[in-house]
């Protein structure tokens, strides 16, 4: 059974793992995570940082443990994980890692109601969104290459290896419908194309999106 978390934002993993290795101010925490890429790992909201930096306190995953001033800057309190803290990350890591969970990417919401285009528009969305997504595996197969030529291990980049496998796999699933589109055999398109040209969606297609479909 997943655990509820005392503080659940993604953004509270991200600043345990910055400050597991050494005390940090707001300010260092957003600018290493930023420099790590925390931001492209999962949905970070930077404007909550504070809100959860104040909620690990509170819950004792972080305590003060000091300030500093820079020049003429307001004075910055600076925060280390604590040995509860340190238990949160490994337990929190471990549920991520071992437990699946539904997700809900936009592209699959887009997919739930692609019927209210026509095929052709359908198309002509799919082949610019694989074009677009051929250009990012480009993009990160090269990064990946660089980073390992620059020697860094493997172990901090495997999530980089996922998120390059996750858009090769929505490349060839797209690839793959759009196939079907093109060449006619996906089922039930020309149903799909008369509601298009006439404007009147046809009794079976308006009896499934009266009482909706359910895996199970």
């Amino acid at each position: 059974m997943v655990e509820k978390r005392k503080v659940g934002n993604l953004l509270a993993l991200a600043v345990l793992a910055t400050v597991y290795t050494r005390p940090m101010h707001r300010y260092e925490m957003a600018s290493v995570m930023r420099a790590r890429g925390k931001d492209q790992d999962m949905d970070v909201k930077w404007g909550s940082l504070y809100t959860v930096v104040q909620n690990m306190t509170k819950h004792g995953f972080l305590e003060v443990v000091g300030t500093d001033r820079a020049g003429a800057r307001p004075e910055r309190t600076i925060y280390a994980i604590t040995e509860a803290g340190k238990r949160e990350l490994v337990d929190w890591t471990r549920e991520l890692i071992s437990v699946p969970r539904t997700e809900h990417p936009r592209f699959a919401a887009g997919l739930s109601v692609l019927a209210v285009l026509p095929p052709r528009e359908a198309i002509a969305l799919l082949q610019e969104r694989l074009g677009r997504l051929e250009e990012s595996i480009g993009d990160q197969r090269a990064a990946l290459a660089r980073t390992g030529d620059e020697g860094i291990p493997r172990l901090f980049l495997i999530e980089n290896e996922y998120g390059l496998a996750m858009l090769e796999a929505e490349a060839a699933w797209s690839r793959s419908l759009l196939d079907e589109l093109t060449s006619g055999a996906f089922p039930g398109l020309d149903v799909w194309q008369a509601w298009h040209q006439t404007g009147e969606m046809p009794d079976e297609m308006a009896e499934i999106a009266e009482r909706g479909l359910s895996p199970d």
